[in-house]
């Protein structure tokens, strides 16, 4: 597929471009600083600089035609607004605009579960949380894009596993690898359109996990 990644040089970014090419994927990998990209030269990535700040007609013409985007963008608390929140809802509008059906969000823990955000490790970000859930809600209610919402816990840079939990009934952390070969994977589980993903580490292998949905 024709995949364009917004924030591609991201933690998670970083391994999903590397599970995307591996599974021979045709990457654009659009970011700030896009000298930083990984796999910068593989004949499978072309680089792009990406302003979240750009219009939703700018935007556009960047993004062109794609079979999927990828919003793994984040500010890190920097600009929460026009990043985490306005800047996913202008991608989502482009596109709409191009034709773009499949999106596919990188999200946090309960972000559109208010009522949990001041428990643990959410209360300490819970503008990021705040952000997200508007950005979340507006690509379910207010565009016709076939989404997926994967929303994983804590962050970890830990050695992957390759299995994960999905559900409610989940861990308080993920390795980064994990996150990012799930991320890859839904390309292959069409049942995950539609759908918000709650994830942790677990015991399920990711494509086993993803089947289940």
């Amino acid at each position: 597929m024709k995949v364009f990644i917004v924030g591609a040089t991201g933690r998670v970014a970083t391994e999903l471009i590397k599970d995307l090419v591996a599974k021979g994927h045709q990457i654009t990998a659009a970011a700030r600083k896009p000298e930083n990209v990984v796999l910068k030269d593989d004949p499978l990535v072309t680089t792009v600089k990406l302003d979240l700040h750009a219009s939703v007609e700018e935007l556009a013409t960047l993004i062109g035609k794609q079979d999927v985007i990828y919003f793994t963008a984040g500010s890190r608390g920097k600009d929460l607004l026009q990043t985490d929140a306005f800047g996913a809802v202008k991608t989502m509008q482009a596109a709409e605009q191009n034709g773009i059906k499949r999106y596919i969000m990188l999200s946090s823990m309960h972000a559109l579960e208010p009522e949990f955000w001041h428990e643990g490790a959410l209360a300490k970000i819970m503008d990021y949380n705040i952000a997200k859930f508007f950005a979340d809600n507006y690509l379910i209610h207010n565009t016709s894009l076939d989404y997926t919402i994967l929303q994983p816990a804590v962050l970890v840079e830990e050695p992957g596993t390759g299995k994960i939990t999905v559900g409610k009934e989940i861990g308080k952390q993920n390795p980064i690898a994990d996150v990012a070969l799930t991320l890859a994977e839904l390309l292959e589980h069409d049942n995950t359109r539609g759908k918000v993903i709650l994830m942790s580490s677990g015991t399920t292998p990711i494509a086993q996990a993803l089947a289940s949905i």
